[in-house]
C-alpha cells in the first residue's frame, strides 16, 4: 500500500538519489539543490512511500506568473510564497516501482495541494514523450519552451485552476 505526505528533512537523501536514477546527469537536481530548495519551500515537497520506502517525489516552487524559467532551478530564492502558480521542478518514481500509477497519484496529489493552497494553476515543463502524460491531467501544451534546463528540449505545459 503506498501513502503520499509532505517530506521531511530525513527524506532528500532518498530524493536526490531517485532523481539522479530518473533524469541525466546535466538535467538531475544535485543533493545540494535538494537540501537548499527544501530549507526555502519544504511545503512544496511530497514524497510516496510504499511500504515504509520512499518511491517516488514531486516538488517545485511558487511562482508569480505562469512560466517556468530556467533561473528558478538555481535560485531557490526566486520562491514567491504568495504567488499564484505552483511549478513543478520534478516528477520522479524509481524504475522499480514505475508502471502502477504512482506518478499519477503524486500529479493527483499535488494538483489537489496547489487547489487548496488558492493557486490560479500550475506550470511544468516536460519532453516531448510526455505531453500526453500531462494532458491527461487537464494540462494545456503551450508550445516548445525557452527552457535550455540539462541542454534538452522542453515543452511549456499550464493547468489553470
Amino acid at each position: 500500500m503506498y501513502k503520499i505526505r509532505q517530506a521531511v528533512k530525513e527524506d532528500i537523501n532518498r530524493m536526490a538519489k531517485i532523481e539522479e536514477i530518473c533524469f541525466s546527469e546535466s538535467e538531475a537536481a544535485s543533493l545540494e539543490s535538494f537540501q537548499k530548495r527544501f530549507a526555502v519551500f519544504p511545503e512544496c515537497f511530497f514524497v510516496m512511500e510504499f511500504n515504509g520506502i520512499v518511491v517516488g517525489h514531486i516538488n517545485g516552487c511558487i511562482f508569480n506568473a505562469p512560466e517556468l524559467p530556467d533561473a528558478l532551478y538555481s535560485d531557490a530564492k526566486l520562491h514567491c510564497p504568495q504567488g499564484g502558480y505552483q511549478t513543478v521542478f520534478g516528477l520522479a518514481v524509481d524504475p522499480q516501482y514505475q508502471n502502477k500509477g504512482y506518478a499519477s497519484a503524486l500529479t493527483k496529489y499535488f494538483i489537489k495541494f496547489s487547489k487548496n493552497c488558492k493557486h490560479k494553476g500550475m506550470v511544468l515543463t516536460c519532453k516531448d514523450h510526455l505531453v500526453k502524460f500531462y494532458e491527461g491531467f487537464g494540462f494545456i501544451h503551450q508550445g516548445v519552451s525557452a527552457s535550455t534546463h540539462g541542454e534538452a528540449q522542453w515543452n511549456d505545459m499550464l493547468l489553470t485552476f
